[in-house]
C-alpha cells in the first residue's frame, strides 16, 4: 500500500493542510492555470522547537511540489526521490559545521537559479537557517528578493526572532509554523513505522519532550535509554563536592559517546566511497596519483567531519541539558502540587525526593543555572568549563 507523503509529519494537522493547499496550488501554476487563493509562494519559513519536524515537513514540500499528481502521493518517482535525497531538483544544505559559510551559498544560489530538469520545480531547503553568517544570508537575501520563476526556498529555523532570521529574509517567506507534536500521536507513528511495541511506545512518546527523532532512538536504542538514565542521575547524586568533576564527566562523555555513535557508521562510509571516487585501490598506470588525489581529498572530508562531529556533539550535549531542565521543572511542579504533566514521569520519585530536599527557590537556581550553560555553550565557551561551572551550582543550589 502506497502511503502519501503527508504521514511523516507527525501531529501537525493545521500545517499539512497549509501545505496541501500550497502544492495544489502549484500544480495548477504549473498546469497554466491561475492561483485563485494565493497558496503558493517562493519563499517559506518553517519553525517550531527542536523535535517538531521542521526539516522533515520541508521535504514532504518538496516532494508533493515533484508529485506527478500534486498532491503527495508517495507513489510516484517525484516523491520518492525527493523523500530519499536524491531528486535532481531538490537541493538540501544541512550544515556540517557550526555555521553555513557564504562560498556554500553563493554557489547554492547560482545553482537554484538554473531552470528545473526533471521535475516542476527547483526547490532548495536550507536546514538550520539560523546557522547562516552574515554573509550567506546576505547572498540568500538576493536570491529571495528576485527568485527565479520555479525556484522555491524552504528555510527552517527555531523561530522567526531576528537572532534565527534575518528580520528582511522573514518577511519574505511565509511562515509555516509547527508546534510540539503530542504524545499519542508520535506513539503512534513509533508503532504504525518503526515497528515498536505499544507500551515503550507510549514510554518513549511521555519522555521525549515532543522530539519525534528523539523518542524513536529511546524506544529502539538501550544504550540511549542508559545515557538519558544517567543524567537525570544527577541531581540526587551531587552529595560531595568531588561529585562535580564525576558529574561533568559523565555529562561530557555522555555526549562525546553519543556523538561518536552517531557519527562513526557515517564517516567511514563517506570515506571509503570518496577513496573509491577517486580510484584508490586500483591498479595500472596513474595509480600513484590517484593516490595522492584520493589521500588529500580525504583528507579534506576529515576537516569537514571533524567540523561536524563538534556540532553533533554540542547537540547531543544540548539535549542532555534540555533532560536536566526538565527534571528541575518537574521538582518545581511537584513542590507546587500543581497537576501539570511531568517531562520524566518514569523518574517521579526522584522529583518528589528533590522536592522534600531542596526549596522552590534553589531549585528555580538550579534551573537557571542549566539554561545559562545552554547559553555559554551556544556562545563557543568551551563545553567542560561551562559544565563544570553548571554542576557546581547544581550542587550548592
Amino acid at each position: 500500500m502506497v502511503t502519501p507523503v503527508w504521514s511523516q509529519v507527525v501531529g501537525q494537522e493545521p500545517a499539512v493542510e497549509t501545505l496541501q493547499t500550497a502544492a495544489s496550488a502549484a500544480a495548477a501554476l504549473v498546469a497554466g492555470e491561475a492561483d485563485t487563493n494565493g497558496g503558493m509562494t517562493h519563499a517559506w519559513l518553517f519553525t517550531g522547537p527542536p523535535g517538531s519536524g521542521r526539516s522533515v515537513a520541508a521535504r514532504t514540500f518538496a516532494a508533493a511540489l515533484q508529485c506527478s499528481t500534486g498532491t503527495g502521493c508517495g507513489g510516484c518517482s517525484g516523491c520518492r526521490t525527493a523523500v530519499a535525497g536524491t531528486h535532481a531538483d531538490v537541493r538540501l544544505v544541512v550544515p556540517e559545521g557550526l555555521s553555513i559559510a557564504v562560498a556554500e551559498m553563493r554557489s547554492l544560489v547560482q545553482a537554484a537559479a538554473r531552470r528545473p530538469t526533471t521535475g516542476e520545480w527547483q526547490v532548495v531547503i536550507i536546514e538550520d537557517a539560523d546557522r547562516l553568517t552574515e554573509g550567506a544570508s546576505n547572498a540568500l537575501l538576493k536570491a529571495v528578493e528576485e527568485p527565479p520563476a520555479r525556484t522555491v526556498f524552504l528555510l527552517c529555523a527555531p523561530s522567526d526572532h531576528p537572532e534565527d532570521v534575518s528580520v528582511t529574509i522573514r518577511s519574505r517567506c511565509r511562515l509555516v509554523t509547527l508546534r510540539t507534536p503530542p504524545p499519542d500521536a508520535i506513539a503512534r507513528v513509533l508503532g504504525e513505522r518503526d515497528g515498536v511495541d505499544e507500551s515503550t511506545a507510549r514510554w518513549a512518546a511521555s519522555v521525549c519532550g515532543g522530539h519525534v527523532g528523539r523518542a524513536r532512538r529511546l524506544a529502539t536504542d538501550e544504550a540511549a535509554r542508559g545515557r538519558r538514565d544517567a543524567v537525570l542521575r544527577i541531581p540526587l547524586g551531587l552529595r560531595r563536592p568531588g561529585d562535580i568533576f564525576t558529574c561533568a564527566d559523565e555529562l561530557i562523555k555522555t555526549a562525546e559517546s553519543d556523538a561518536a555513535d552517531e557519527s562513526k557508521a557515517r564517516d567511514e562510509a563517506e570515506a571509503e566511497e570518496l577513496r573509491t571516487a577517486m580510484g584508490s585501490g586500483g591498479s595500472g598506470k596513474g595509480v600513484a596519483a590517484a593516490k595522492r588525489s584520493a589521500d588529500a581529498a580525504v583528507k579534506q572530508l576529515e576537516k569537514r567531519q571533524k567540523s561536524r562531529a563538534t556540532r553533533t556533539q554540542r547537540d547531543t550535549l544540548d539535549l542532555a541539558l534540555i533532560d536536566l531542565a526538565g527534571f528541575y521543572r518537574d521538582v518545581l511542579v511537584t513542590s507546587s502540587g500543581a497537576g501539570a504533566t511531568l517531562n520524566h514521569p518514569d523518574f517521579a520519585e526522584h522529583s518528589r525526593e528533590a522536592a522534600r530536599e531542596w526549596t522552590p527557590a534553589s531549585t528555580l537556581r538550579r534551573l537557571e543555572a542549566v539554561l545559562e550553560c545552554r547559553d555559554a555553550i551556544t556562545w563557543n565557551v568551551k563545553p567542560r568549563i561551562a559544565v563544570e561551572a553548571m554542576v557546581t551550582t547544581l550542587r550548592e543550589g
